[in-house]
């Protein structure tokens, strides 16, 4: 007996010898070094995380403290591990709308419950009186895929009323149910203006926007952020942004005398043309407060040891505001953002230090940017792709973080952005080894890939993956998903956001650990990540690329 615990001693400790620096490193990541992460930064004395207040501040100084105590370096602004950037919040009041239509007197529609508005070009009144509304359908002008909602019509200061999403009934058009960046509010809006509109409103239906009304009136009652610009980049005819539910937008249709499903259903034809609501006329009226704040990133590096492709980095994104204090719900006013986001910003401070341990193995540099005010706008990411503290051509990927597997292991994982890059075969690859399979995001619609920070990446040519939770939980039960995607949904921007006991971090443990070993192939691979050919942010990859070879 004795002979043999001593040849199976010998055998563990062959296998533990065999094991690479990277997969111990890996191994020191650990459920329970996320978990106070995820507990310190969603508790109640973190006041919600929102942007501009106590509760940042405490936040940064957090992330700072965890950054140095593990060694990582800063790499903010003079020395720091901050980079701050100038904001303007927005706070409106006093919204009204209302519509008039011939014969009849104007009737209201109530802010928060059927309508939410804010000013588009930073005025601090808006009043529109008796203007004309035109229906454009999704609103879209794109030439490569032969498509142009508009057909010349001139809709210049009118109000302009858009279906959410984009067309998604043909494999072949606009990525079939994929939501693309046509299909994002950001667009429509930003085509309002171009076309001199006088406002822009946007139905709201659950299947459209792939989230109910209450996500709509939580996330755009309260204060909003736009990045401060001296260039006259607000001037604008667009007076004022805003949604409205389906239930009105029917009534609204009623009135002009069309049918809204039938309008609905003709959006999706390459043959649609703009309608205008006839005899409907619509009044809106608010005024709106500002502030002069300064957001905070927190930027901290571990330089590579290749005196060749050190000035090269893997970018690791995550962001660590949230919502901040909101209206009481049964008591609780604090939204606590557990799962959006401290458990993606606790991932990435583990991959942080575990990468500092095999600091001396890394070929590239890793930076983390954890950005803030994602949650209203992912301005804190689009201020550093627009002044980065790294060229973008010296960025071989970026995996950003948002959210992480805090319901279980999995036997796959699910990355949005499957397939459009190296990066994104590196991880499948590294999956493998862990027996496990990557799967693209099983909710296209719903447009995951331009919702977070990681798109402000693509956007500057960087590689980007946005990995999310897997979808086949072991040991759980086949009812498990469905259970978690009710708790998820429940808990997603409500002060319900909270650790729970459907929790079990052994999943984002295995993740992070797949993560981390991803990020360390793309740091030591021989070539810079890629887009896959034709991919929509290939050719300003390929022109970063040149223009830092130049």
């Amino acid at each position: 007996m004795k002979s043999v615990l001593s040849l199976l001693a010998c055998s563990l400790l062959l296998v533990s010898c065999n094991r690479s620096p990277a997969n111990k490193a890996a191994e020191s990541i650990n459920k329970d070094s996320l978990l106070r992460h995820i507990e310190t930064l969603s508790s109640d004395e973190f006041q919600g995380r929102a942007t501009g207040t106590a509760g940042e501040q405490m936040s940064v100084d957090y992330l700072v403290n965890e950054l140095k105590a593990m060694g990582a370096e800063p790499a903010g602004n003079n020395g720091s591990y901050i980079q701050e950037f100038p904001l303007l919040g927005q706070t409106t009041s006093n919204a009204q709308m209302s519509i008039s239509t011939d014969g009849r007197t104007p009737f209201n529609i109530e802010y928060f419950d059927e309508f939410m508005a804010w000013p588009a070009n930073q005025a601090e009144e808006v009043e529109v009186r008796n203007a004309e509304l035109v229906y454009v359908g999704y609103g879209i002008q794109a030439p490569e895929e032969n498509w142009d909602d508009f057909k010349g019509v001139d809709v210049e200061g009118k109000i302009l009323v858009f279906k959410n999403n984009d067309p998604a009934y043909d494999d072949d058009l606009f990525g079939g149910t994929t939501r693309l960046y046509y299909g994002r509010y950001d667009y429509k809006y930003e085509k309002a203006k171009e076309l001199g509109a006088l406002g822009a409103i946007i139905i709201h239906t659950d299947e459209t926007a792939g989230y109910g009304w209450n996500v709509v009136s939580g996330a755009w009652s309260g204060e909003r952020f736009y990045l401060k610009s001296g260039n006259g980049d607000f001037v604008s005819d667009t007076e004022f942004n805003g949604w409205i539910t389906e239930p009105t937008s029917r009534l609204l249709f009623e009135e002009a005398g069309l049918s809204f499903d039938d309008l609905f259903e003709a959006a999706d034809s390459p043959d649609f043309e703009p309608v205008e609501l006839s005899g409907v006329r619509m009044n809106v009226s608010m005024d709106a407060d500002y502030r002069e704040i300064n957001g905070q990133n927190v930027l901290a590096e571990v330089k590579g040891n290749d005196p060749e492709l050190n000035d090269e980095y893997l970018l690791l994104t995550a962001h660590f505001d949230h919502l901040g204090v909101t209206t009481p719900i049964e008591g609780d006013s604090v939204n606590n953002g557990a799962s959006d986001n401290a458990a993606g910003v606790s991932a990435l401070l583990e991959m942080m230090e575990a990468y500092q341990s095999v600091q001396p193995l890394l070929k590239r540099s890793v930076l983390a940017v954890i950005v803030s005010a994602e949650e209203v706008g992912l301005l804190g990411s689009q201020y550093w792709a627009e002044n980065p503290t790294v060229d973008p051509g010296k960025v071989t990927a970026n995996i950003n973080l948002d959210g992480m597997n805090v319901y279980g292991e999995t036997k796959d994982v699910v990355v949005v952005g499957y397939g459009r890059t190296s990066l994104s075969d590196l991880l499948e690859e590294e999956a493998e080894k862990q027996g496990r399979t990557v799967k693209p995001d099983p909710y296209p619609e719903r447009g995951y890939f331009y919702r977070s920070d990681h798109f402000n990446m693509a956007k500057v040519g960087i590689p980007a993956i946005f990995p999310n939770p897997g979808t086949e939980y072991i040991g759980k039960g086949e009812n498990f998903l469905a259970l978690r995607d009710s708790v998820a949904d429940a808990n997603y921007h409500t002060v319900s956001d909270e650790i729970n006991e459907f929790w079990d971090l052994n999943g984002a443990e295995i993740d992070t650990r797949l993560f981390f070993l991803t990020g360390f192939r793309a740091l030591n691979a021989e070539e810079l990540q890629t887009w896959k050919r034709g991919d929509e942010f290939e050719a300003t990859r390929l022109e970063m690329l040149e223009r830092v070879e130049n």
